[in-house]
Order: C-alpha cells, then structure tokens, then sequence
C-alpha cells in the first residue's frame, strides 16, 4: 500500500516505523530537513521537504498515486486542509486527519464527512489516550484493557500477584474456579518480559503477566482470580490541565472524586471555571509538599498526563511513594516506557502505540475491523471477520482445533451476532464470525490475515 505520512512528529515517527517493517510504500512530509534526515537513516522510505497542505508539497509527495494520506501534524487545520486538497487534486482514496480541538470536535458528526471536510478519518490521540485509560481505571488491577465487537469483548492484561487463587496451578484449573456461567481464555502470558504460548499445563507463576480474553461483563471475576481484588476507585488525581487532562477530568467527575494539579496559574484558573465539581489546584505536581497536602496517601490513582515525558515520571514516581495506590504515566518516548513500568510506575501509557491501534486495521489485508498494538509494537491483538465457506476459507466450517495458527497466535473469542464465545477447540467458525486473536509476535501478522482472506470462488 503507498501511504503519505504528513507530519514527522512523535505520531508520524511512530506510524513510519509500524507502517514501514509491514512492506508499505512509505512517504513522510515534513518542514523539518533534519527530522527527515533522521528518519531516513533508520527506515526505508521517501521523504519530501515542504509544507504538509500545499499543493506542490503533496504532488511531490506522489499524492495522485497514494492510496492514503495520514495528516498527522501539530495543526489541525493543516491537517484538514491537506485532506481537503488531497480529495480535490488528487482523488486520494483514504484520507485520515489528527484533529485535537474540542471546539472541531464537538461538530464532528457535521464537519468529519467524505463530503464536508474530506475526510474519511478523523483521529484524536487525547481521546484514544483518554478512553485508554478510562477502562484501566475501571478494572484497578489492569495493565492495559481493550475493547472488541464494539465493547462486548475485551482483552484484559494483569500482573499475578502472590497468593492468587490460580498462582501456583495449571491454566486447565481456571474453569473450576470461576462461576458456572463465566468462561474466558488466557491469550498469551509474559515472563519475565518474554512470551509464552498458553497451554492446559501451563503454570502461572506470581509476576506473570497475564492476557485474558472474555466478555465484559466477566472480567471482574476472572481478575479476582489471577490477583489481590483492588477496591474500586474513588480518587483521582492527575497531573496536568491539558487537553487529556481536561477530558480525563471531565470523564470521570460524575463517577469518582478528582483533583487537577496545573503548574500554570491562567490554564488552572480556566479549568476551574470550566469543570463541574471537579477540584483544580494550582502548583507542581512533583512538589512533595504540596501532594502530602492533598492527602496523596488516600488517592487510588495518580495519573501523571503532561506534555512532558520527564515531569510524568517524576511526579508519578513521587506520588506512588507517598502513597498512592496506583500510578499511571503518559510516556511519548517509548524507550522510556520499559524503564519504568512495572517498578514504581504501575502503568505507562503510550499515545503513539493507542494512535498506531487505530490506524492499523486500515492497512490490514483480509478484513480486519480492529487492532490493538501491545508490548511496545512487539504484539498485537486483531478483530477478524470469516468470510465465505469450507470450500474457500480457511477457516470457516472449521472447528478451531483443526485451523493451523501461526506460531505464537491464539484465538481468544469468536463474536457471533450477540453471542460471545470463548475459544476452545470444538468450537467451529462460521461465515460472518467477528474472531479475535492475540498474536505474539507481530511479523506473524501477515499470515493470520492470510488465513482469513477467501479464495477466488467466493463471490
């Protein structure tokens, strides 16, 4: 697939390097010389020099023979200009633009169409970032939660924990200990930062980090059994007034308590006009003093969502040490994120791999409605609707011991109209079965897409 990238920011850098390891045809525009030159010396794509919405700009760029153009700017109206005058000159096909203000947002379903702005997708990092963490702050015990079929199915990471019910037994135990009507499918376990393929025998051992699939409804009492049940939140407290801030808070100040800590006296003084029974304070969120004040001891979660990676560590690092039950830091750099994560930073959430997940499944061969990118890139999890029948597939009419998996891939659920049914071998799939698979290492994805592509009887 040809892909003009506009935009060699942290997102742009980020999508080069998926796109670019996956055989795509790769261009990044940009006005920075040197950020291309960076770029090219570690990838193998094109790079053209010039502004992202001018006409010349993307007609060097070979905009007329892209098949997408992904405007990831730090302008949204650069962005959606690009789109604009991509549609107009050059008929591009797919054209996808980063918007992060609120004041476009609030209009999207009028101005994000094919026929108002041209463009077919729009994208906002501060969402993905916020509703990431939204769901990890429902499940307190979580590393990392997402969401398939449209929320009915979610695939759920959790570190376990010493004393668990199951730490110390055999994966074949799990369905004895959870209710008649619970089922659920452990996708992939980590230890010690390395995978290993799930089996009957596998014994899980306390640190492991495990990966779930099952309904949503069920989560809460399957984590129950691979950890120390978390009581449910009641105080948050974040780091930073900014757009993820403002929308975290926003979010969450109807369910739970919330404090914003924002160094900046004229953006906490807005918030404070702005946000509805949430409590905003002035000062420096790494500045011990002012955390033991706010009874830092009695928060459940510190979230830590500046624009700087450095001032997230830090005041995530200092609160998790006063006493905060759990700490959570937006992290850009993701060099950074394997530091910290796991040690006295329970969470690190990275806004290029939540912007990555939702641009990959438009690059998918096969049809592939959702991926989630997991581990840093290394892994990732996909929705895969079967198509056709046994005499064309390779998977439908096939109970899932019998389909050949590629190493280090699992099915996890299949979804079935409003059915949800967890993975075990006698299970066969049918036409028009959304799948959901957790794929170890990520340069296997190529052959699972094959798997569901339909030979050339289907009509």
């Amino acid at each position: 697939m040809k892909i003009v990238i506009l935009g060699a920011g942290q997102v742009g850098t980020t999508l080069a390097e998926n796109l670019a390891s996956e055989a795509n045809d790769i261009t990044v525009v940009d006005s920075d010389a040197q950020a291309l030159a960076n770029l090219q010396e570690r990838l193998d794509i094109r790079t053209v020099l010039g502004h992202a919405s001018y006409p010349e700009t993307l007609r060097r760029a070979q905009a007329n023979d892209a098949d997408m153009i992904i405007a990831v700017t730090e302008s949204d109206e650069t962005n959606i200009l690009a789109c604009r005058i991509a549609q107009t000159l050059f008929h591009t096909p797919t054209k996808i633009a980063r918007v992060r203000a609120a004041e476009y947002l609030g209009e999207e379903d009028k101005l994000f169409l094919p026929d108002a702005l041209s463009v077919d997708m729009r994208i906002s990092p501060e969402q993905l970032v916020t509703d990431a963490i939204g769901r990890l702050i429902e499940y307190p015990g979580a590393l990392q939660v997402v969401d398939f079929a449209n929320g009915r199915v979610r695939l759920v990471g959790v570190r376990a924990y010493y004393g668990g019910p199951l730490v110390g037994r055999q994966l074949k135990e799990l369905p004895s200990h959870l209710p008649a009507d619970v089922d659920a499918r452990v996708a992939a376990i980590y230890r010690r930062g390395k995978p290993i393929l799930p089996e009957g025998e596998t014994v899980i051992e306390a640190e492991d980090e495990v990966f779930f699939v099952a309904a949503r409804s069920h989560i809460p009492k399957i984590m129950a059994e691979l950890r120390k049940l978390d009581r449910p939140v009641k105080r948050v407290m974040l780091a930073g007034g900014g757009n993820i801030g403002m929308r975290l808070a926003r979010a969450l100040s109807d369910k739970v308590q919330v404090k914003i800590i924002e160094r900046n006296r004229d953006r906490a003084r807005k918030l404070s006009e702005e946000l509805n029974h949430v409590v905003v304070l002035a000062g420096d969120a790494a500045n011990e003093s002012l955390l033991m004040e706010e009874n830092i001891e009695d928060v459940d979660v510190f979230c830590a969502v500046t624009n700087d990676d450095e001032a997230n560590i830090l005041s995530a690092m200092l609160a998790k040490r006063l006493g905060a039950r759990k700490a959570l830091s937006l992290i850009n750099r993701l060099a950074y994120v394997d530091l910290v994560e796991g040690g006295a930073i329970d969470v690190a959430i990275s806004p290029q791999q939540a912007t990555v997940s939702a641009l990959l499944a438009l690059v998918r061969r096969g049809d592939v409605v959702k991926v989630h990118s997991l581990r840093r890139g290394a892994a990732e999890a996909i929705e895969a609707v079967a198509h056709g029948d046994r005499s064309n597939s390779k998977v439908v009419g096939r109970r899932l011991e019998e389909i050949k998996l590629p190493p280090g891939t699992t099915i996890g659920a299949i979804v079935r109209g409003e059915d949800v049914l967890i993975a075990h071998g006698e299970v066969m799939i049918e036409a028009e079965d959304h799948v959901i698979l957790f794929i170890v290492d990520k340069r296997k994805t190529r052959d699972v897409e094959k798997l569901f592509q339909v030979g050339l009887t289907f009509i």
